[in-house]
């Protein structure tokens, strides 16, 4: 049985991971249902909610493919979010240089302005993927070091471009730049557009990476640089690709960001969703190794995030936005986890071993209850600390069991 349902799979563009998501997005959503009391918004309105997680999973997802393509290559961008606040800025920027009037008089732009704007930033986007490849491919930067300078370093130079374009151009000194145009604004405030946007580089990525040689080069890399660089490819050339995909999908997002919110901030605008990309590709199955993952398993990643984020947002009635960045943290922390040690199990291999094992379930039934403790009451936190003791330290008597046995996970290889 199990054997036909994987040939099955194998002629679809999914896999077991993609099937696991879809369940855990299924629970989740029957989750929130059950514990969205009174107000049951899945059951009252639909298809708002739909609407709604479908424009806020299209808005990550777009950024979320790019990180998907790097991190299959091997690599890491560390500045899609730094890249939306400076690609939006850009965007703005470009406006207000050739439509002062218009901007400062808030009077609509103009097809072509729009145009142009948007192909402007989208060529920066590939100057600064080009950047990325020669810091990584010539100058032999590893790519956490060669991402985190532009982290750092495009969010300030969007804020100095605000400041003195704004200055120059507009008469007066401003950290932002605000964008009413009704036209270019629709691109993000029509659901459909977002939506549309993702849909087609979901399905022009799928194609590259499982239909084309190119995205078998970018497997490869990442599976193994020295191999496919003696096998004849060019990896330089593979890694341009990648990073300039990563930062052209950011600078569509940045375009759609200050569409969606009428203004360009570059001090705050994309703060941190660098992490939500990443997290959404993990989850979707791609390897921070590199040379493994798919493009549809990061689109269901992204949703299985955004339904969890919503969830979150709908059952805790007060400053929900605060557990968002936790429940990021916690998703993705706990997905590596599992897929690490489901991977790396065999012989000799034990969750809790030893005394940094005995640590670690203090720590996790202590976290376990500091949660619900800020969610719910005290009388809950301290049950849950003591359930969540009681089964990790069941959990370890196991393991410990089984190892003497020379049995199950616990299992030690003989030597000799």
């Amino acid at each position: 049985m199990k054997g036909r349902l994987s040939g099955r799979l194998s002629r679809l563009p999914v896999g077991f991971q993609e099937v696991a998501l879809v369940g855990a997005i299924v629970a989740v959503v029957l989750l929130t249902m059950l514990l969205d009391f009174p107000k049951y918004t899945y059951w009252h309105e639909p298809l708002s909610t739909a609407a709604n997680i479908a424009r806020r999973t299209a808005m990550l997802g777009i950024f979320s493919l790019g990180a998907a393509v790097v991190i299959i290559a091997g690599g890491i961008d560390l500045s899609a979010g730094s890249m939306i606040a400076f690609s939006g800025t850009i965007c703005a920027t470009l406006m207000v240089l050739m439509a002062p009037d218009a901007m400062a008089n808030y009077t609509p732009l103009g097809t072509n302005v729009i145009v142009l704007a948007i192909l402007g930033t989208l060529f920066v986007g590939f100057l600064v993927g080009t950047l990325h490849a020669w810091l990584i491919a010539i100058v032999r930067l590893p790519p956490f070091i060669a991402t985190l300078g532009t982290l750092v370093g495009l969010r300030s130079l969007a804020r100095v471009i605000c400041g003195q374009v704004t200055e120059v151009v507009l008469h007066g000194r401003n950290s932002q730049i605000v964008i009413t145009d009704e036209h270019f604004r629709d691109l993000a405030i029509q659901v459909r557009n977002p939506i549309i946007i993702f849909l087609a580089l979901s399905v022009a990525l799928w194609l590259m990476m499982s239909r084309t040689v190119v995205g078998r080069h970018i497997y490869a890399l990442g599976g193994n640089e020295q191999a496919a660089r003696l096998s004849g490819i060019r990896t330089e050339r593979v890694k341009w690709l990648a990073y300039c995909i990563g930062a052209m999908t950011a600078s569509i997002a940045g375009i759609l960001y200050i569409g969606d919110q009428a203004v360009a901030v570059p001090a705050n605008l994309g703060q941190s969703y660098e992490l939500n990309a990443i997290a959404a590709a993990v989850v979707g199955g791609c390897s921070l190794v590199g040379g493994a993952g798919t493009i549809w398993g990061t689109v269901l990643g992204v949703l299985f995030l955004q339904v969890v984020i919503y969830g979150v947002g709908t059952v805790v009635t007060q400053n929900a936005d605060m557990y968002q960045g936790l429940v990021v943290g916690l998703v993705l922390v706990c997905t590596s986890a599992f897929s690490q040690f489901r991977e790396s199990s065999g012989p000799g291999k034990r969750l809790f071993p030893g005394p940094l094992g005995s640590a670690a379930i203090l720590a996790l039934a202590l976290l376990a209850g500091t949660l619900v403790s800020l969610i719910t009451n005290k009388g809950a936190a301290i049950s849950t600390t003591v359930g969540t003791l009681a089964v990790l330290v069941a959990i370890k008597i196991w393991e410990g069991k089984a190892a003497a046995r020379g049995q199950g996970p616990g299992k030690i290889p003989n030597v000799e």
